[in-house]
């Protein structure tokens, strides 16, 4: 199974149309959004290109959380406070998005993935791509979908059975 994973759109919405296009071409089959999505519309576009499964984690710029969970409903989607675990394929994913500055987020993610509780550890929030593992545990962040901090859109596509990361630019 291939997992689409994107963080940090921040209602950009060529952005989601491109991340999605990419999502389609590569057959992937469930769509993981790990934060500030930001307006309903932005998650609601993603439907609109064709997701037809999507998970996610509010953020901390995430205000019209009913309108997002109204619109998530709406659509068959489910966006949850973080952190919310999953489990894929026999895998136990824990999808967060993060506060505070860089390294508290990082030193957190650290924290949990050195506790074995999980195989996966996904999560958002600094707008930096970081794929590695930690005691076993495959961390994965994204990047920033809409660009805003770094200059750069990513996204990442996760192997489930393999657990191979491929990070694109968009």
């Amino acid at each position: 199974m291939l997992v689409g994973i994107i963080s940090d759109t921040h209602d950009d919405l060529k952005a989601v149309d491109k991340a999605v296009k990419v999502f389609k071409e590569r057959g992937v089959e469930v769509v993981l959004h790990l934060g500030d999505i930001i307006a309903p519309f932005t998650l609601a576009r993603f439907k609109k290109n064709g997701v037809e499964k999507l998970i996610a984690v509010f953020g901390n710029n995430c205000g019209e959380r009913l309108g997002l969970r109204r619109v998530a409903s709406e659509h068959g989607y489910t966006i949850n406070e973080p952190p919310h675990v999953l489990e894929l394929e026999g895998k136990r994913i824990l999808m967060l998005h993060g506060w505070g500055p860089t390294e508290h987020t990082k030193r957190l993610v650290e924290s949990l993935a050195r506790s074995g509780d999980y195989d996966i550890i996904l999560y958002g929030h600094t707008h930096l791509v970081d794929v590695r593992r930690v005691n076993g545990t495959l961390i994965v962040n994204p990047g920033e979908a809409c660009g805003c901090l770094t200059g750069k859109k990513t996204i990442a596509i996760l192997d489930i059975k393999t657990l191979n990361v491929e990070v694109i630019e968009l």
